[in-house]
Parts: C-alpha cells; structure tokens; sequence
C-alpha cells in the first residue's frame, strides 16, 4: 500500500500543541473530576490529580495497572488477548533480530516502568519498548527514554496513546514510536529523528526498524495472518 504522512496531534516545529492536541488536553482525559477512581484512592495520598509522583504509587498493587502523566494517574485495562499477541509477536522478531546480530540493545515487554522524563512526575508503560543504553535499565525500571516503543492502541487508550504520549515520548528522547491500531489494520511509525509526521503502514506491509537503519523488519502479514489463524480477524 502506498505510505501516508498525516498529522499525528503532537507539536508542531515551534512547540507548540497542534489542534488535535488541545481538543483532547491531559486533564480531559481524567476519568474523574480532578480525582483519582474510588478503588486506587485507598493506596494514594490525599491529593489532585496532576500532584501525583512516582513515590505515591508504591503502594498500589501490582494487580491495578496505572501509569502517571505529569502528575496525573491513569488507570490501566488488562489488554486484550490479541493485544498481548500483538505485543509479543513484535517484540519476538526484535529479540530474535538482536540476537542474531549480537546487538547490545534489550527488548522488553509490557509491563516494565519506565520513567520516561528521568523526574518524579512520569512512570509509564509501553507495551513494546528496545532499550540500546544498559545503564538505563537499573534492575527495577527504565530511567530514561527508549530508544523504540510500540503500543497497541484500544478503545480505552486511544485519545491517551495518540494525543499525549507520543507527545511526551518525542520530547523524551525517543528515537521511534509505533502506535498500532488493530481495528483499523495499521501502523502510525513516527520516526521522529528525522520525520515530523508519522508514515501509516497496514497490516500487510512489512516494516523497516528506523533505529536499526531498516535492517531489521517487522512482516506484519506473518503477524495478520497469525491473529487470522487464532482470532478469525
């Protein structure tokens, strides 16, 4: 299929905040008004959202996934089975790829905190993510940009993923960002090195690994054809 370049909702080249991101600012993706869901307020602190840090959520349990957003918590969906097939099929080939080539760069698989902006107001959880620097990775979470992440996009994280965290990611530091898009077959690759705007693939292309020059692809028809095999989709 020919490759589409659209805007994505992130910042344009003065840093500013496109339209499409302030038609869905931060707190307007809160779930509640300026407060955090009846069952996570029991493991947190008397506070707003938006003054929220990576201390207050030690004492969430592991079994309520969240991810904090400059200060903001946002409660996490246990994915979709073809979802986490998603996941997996794509970090297997990164793995495999690294391997073969005797890379230095990890894969990881969701769930891995990362704290993205190397600050206190930040903790999130890419479903996909290649690590090339070791010493971000202190045994306990990532401190520090990725230099890859994918997420798989659902109904409830969509607005989240394509409108604040891309945002947030390039901005980071990170060297390439995938947003996956089962219901609609295709990829948003933002390469953000070098392009401003993301390219779209679907799910029958194969696509090229910016942050090893293309030399690694990922064969989303094998992928397709897989979920075809297993979900009938």
């Amino acid at each position: 299929m020919d490759k589409k370049m659209i805007d994505g909702g992130k910042q344009n080249s003065r840093g500013e905040q496109t339209e499409a991101a302030k038609e869905y600012p931060l707190e307007g993706l809160v779930k509640t008004d300026g407060m955090v869901c009846e069952a996570l307020a029991a493991y947190l602190p008397a506070k707003k959202q938006g003054e929220f840090t990576v201390e207050d959520l030690a004492n969430i349990p592991d079994e309520q996934r969240v991810e904090l957003i400059d200060g903001v918590i946002f409660e996490m969906e246990a994915p979709y089975t073809i979802h986490q097939t998603i996941e997996l099929e794509i970090f297997a080939r990164l793995r495999a790829f690294i391997m073969e080539k005797g890379g230095k760069c990890v894969p990881f698989a969701a769930p891995v905190d990362v704290q993205l902006d190397c600050d206190n107001k930040t903790m999130l959880q890419p479903d996909v993510m290649v690590i090339c620097d070791r010493e971000k990775n202190n045994g306990k979470r990532i401190y520090g940009a990725p230099d890859f992440i994918a997420e798989v996009l659902s109904k409830s994280t969509r607005k989240k993923d394509l409108l604040i965290k891309t945002v947030k990611y390039e901005n980071a530091g990170v060297r390439e960002c995938w947003m996956i898009d089962p219901d609609k077959k295709q990829i948003l690759v933002y390469d953000f090195e070098r392009e401003g705007y993301p390219v779209i693939y679907g799910f029958d292309d194969e696509i090229p690994v910016r942050i090893f020059e293309g030399e690694c692809k990922i064969n989303f028809r094998e992928i397709h054809d897989y979920l075809k095999e297993i979900y009938g989709v």
